[in-house]
């Protein structure tokens, strides 16, 4: 009886394809690898520096409006669809895969105020200065004319719309927050709380029967749409500008605030914030979760865009180019790869998420190679010198000045209060957090 004995020479073994390389055993003893963690540390360095080569965030602009872009909303459906809302009362529908504009609806007189697609994608509503709400199809048939579905008249400006996540309910803000059945053409429920005009409501994606509204007068206001008075309602500071809620999380909402902050809220307990997101330097105009609820995206008047995580109170990503302005919305797409954002100078752009992502079809050994990548930059990642080229972003000269500028300030308002603390008697200047320094008061 012939036995077979094996090769030992490594070309001998079966290769998928004649360039592929051939396989080599190798034993994972430690003991035999006493360099490995010097040539890792290595290879964590060169990913870090080829991941900051390879940040090219920038995608693409849409171009076609005529005014400035005021608000942007989503398709709940296709992710290839977005909807911008301009100043001067137009509505642009765009396929993101073509780049291009696919239908374009005059929709008000002056401002369109808001935006937002029904549930199920089959038409979008709008609201703007001329004191109406409008109910527009998706698609229009051919040779259709450009008309609403509905037409609501309200009593003063309609500021922001927001449909319900599941139901034939929407809600709109002005001078009060008003429930509408889209079959009635008159609000079902209105809540007031307070004097001034309402800038923004936002449903909740989990708990679909709370919403949440800003105000003029730096009010933060919860709702229940089966109750018939508001919830809870905090003042801050300063004016918030919007909230989103976190798709994951039901309590957690985010505060886009004029001092230039971001606030991370539990909704259960409104008197400190869980977060503050610092890091623009001029009031901050929108805020979007990811899809996954463990990031968010901002906008700003000093023409950048900031991607923060949740647990951090920095961001981990500046956007900004040469000629976009002060940025007015910001949407983070479905499949958790893209940004929109819109701005004063009439433009539509298209960013990536992950700057130094790579898109398209990857091979399995690249995708194999960047995941090992990633795993590498997570171990060494508090390394010094990794962690310096990591955190290290090129800013516009503007955003550079002023945040040195605030630097100086920040340290100037704590020299003050440490001496008022010293030469005053003991406890009659009492410690305050960053967290609670912004909250005058929580009302039930």
């Amino acid at each position: 009886m012939k036995v077979k004995v094996l090769s030992r020479n490594p070309d001998d073994y079966v290769r998928e394809t004649k360039r592929d390389l051939p396989r080599v055993p190798r034993n994972y003893d430690p003991s035999l690898h006493p360099f490995e963690v010097p040539r890792e540390y290595t290879r964590a360095l060169n990913a870090t520096k080829l991941e900051r080569v390879f940040a090219k965030p920038f995608v693409a602009s849409l171009e076609g409006h005529r005014d400035g872009i005021n608000c942007m909303a989503k398709h709940p459906q296709s992710l290839s669809t977005i909807l911008s809302g301009a100043c001067d009362g137009e509505v642009k529908i765009w396929n993101l895969v073509t780049r291009e504009c696919t239908r374009t609806v005059q929709a008000h007189e002056g401002f369109v105020r808001g935006l937002c697609v029904r549930f199920c994608g089959s038409s979008f509503f709008t609201v703007g200065d001329d004191k109406t709400v409008k109910q527009w199809k998706m698609v229009k048939e051919y040779g259709e004319k450009e008309e609403p579905i509905h037409t609501l008249l309200g009593k003063s400006v309609f500021t922001g719309v927001d449909h319900h996540w599941k139901d034939g309910v929407f809600a709109t803000c002005g001078q009060q927050v008003d429930i509408w059945d889209e079959q009635r053409s008159s609000p079902m429920r209105s809540f007031t709380w307070g004097v001034d005009s309402i800038t923004s409501v936002k449903f909740n994606p989990v708990e679909t029967n709370v919403l949440g509204s800003c105000a003029s007068d730096r009010n933060i206001v919860l709702y229940d749409m089966r109750q018939a008075t508001p919830l809870k309602k905090v003042i801050l500071e300063m004016r918030s500008n919007t909230i989103c809620w976190n798709p994951m999380e039901a309590f957690i909402f985010t505060a886009a605030n004029e001092n230039f902050n971001l606030y991370t809220y539990d909704m259960r307990n409104l008197e400190h914030p869980l977060k503050v997101h610092m890091g623009h330097v001029s009031a901050v105009l929108d805020v979007d979760y990811s899809p996954t609820g463990k990031e968010f995206v901002s906008a700003s008047f000093d023409k950048s865009i900031r991607i923060f995580p949740v647990q951090h109170g920095s961001s981990r990503e500046v956007y900004h180019t040469k000629r976009m302005q002060h940025v007015t919305c910001v949407k983070w797409s479905a499949d958790n790869k893209y940004i929109l954002s819109g701005s004063d100078e009439m433009n539509l752009r298209l960013w990536k998420a992950n700057a130094s992502e790579k898109l398209g079809l990857l091979a399995p050994r690249e995708r194999a190679a960047l995941n090992y990548n990633q795993k590498l930059k997570e171990k060494f990642q508090h390394h010094p010198q990794i962690k310096r080229i990591a955190r290290h972003r090129h800013l516009p000269k503007s955003i550079y000045s002023q945040i040195k500028e605030q630097r100086i300030m920040k340290e100037a308002r704590r020299k003050k209060d440490v001496n008022r603390r010293k030469h005053s008697k003991e406890g009659s200047v009492p410690l305050s957090s960053e967290k609670k320094r912004h909250v005058v008061a929580v009302m039930e």
